[in-house]
């Protein structure tokens, strides 16, 4: 069963345009993640957040990931990260247009 991954934490900025060209090269990666499907980069720049929704061919993928990030983003000393795994619903996914394809 598909796993939406929700991840949010603490980010001085820069946002946008600005650091799209620095991060090109993490989002190639991340996008060999195995398991992965599709990732939508998130930021609010007014409360100097950022993060991303994942998701995954299912539940272990998305936490395998998970570790990974985390692990990663402590390397960079980001405290306070907030995420969670959810299972996606595939059918009523699609009645409201989920984009659950590869």
């Amino acid at each position: 069963m598909p796993a939406l991954l929700q991840i949010v934490f603490p980010f001085p900025g820069p946002f946008g345009e600005a650091i799209a060209e620095s991060l090109a090269p993490l989002a190639h990666d991340i996008n060999d993640e195995p398991g992965l499907r599709w990732k939508l980069w998130t930021e609010a720049p007014e409360r100097h957040q950022a993060g991303g929704v994942y998701l995954f061919d299912d539940a272990a993928s998305a936490r395998a990931y998970l570790d990974k990030h985390a692990a990663r983003l402590a390397d960079l000393g980001v405290e306070g990260i907030e995420a969670q795994v959810l299972e996606v619903n595939p059918a009523l996914s699609a009645i409201t247009h989920g984009p659950l394809g590869g």
